[in-house]
């Protein structure tokens, strides 16, 4: 893969890292809404935190890929 693609690749990654944090923090504010109601609906409560897992998860992977090893 040529320079210019890998700059591209890696750019494209940053941005769908940076939506993915965006989308994490939209579930952590209507986690803490759900919450404040209340009398939260414990199974769309569950449903959102495991969203909030599985996108956590995600960006951990692209973090990896897009941050360089570092040999020690």
């Amino acid at each position: 893969m040529n320079t210019s693609a890998k700059m591209e690749q890696e750019e494209v990654l940053r941005v769908k890292l940076a939506v993915l944090k965006q989308e994490h923090r939209d579930l952590d504010d209507a986690i803490h809404a759900l919450h404040d109601r209340g009398v939260p609906d414990m199974l769309t409560l569950q449903r959102l935190k495991r969203q909030k897992l599985a996108l956590k998860d995600e960006i951990a992977r692209l973090e990896d890929r897009v941050t360089p090893d570092i040999i020690a």
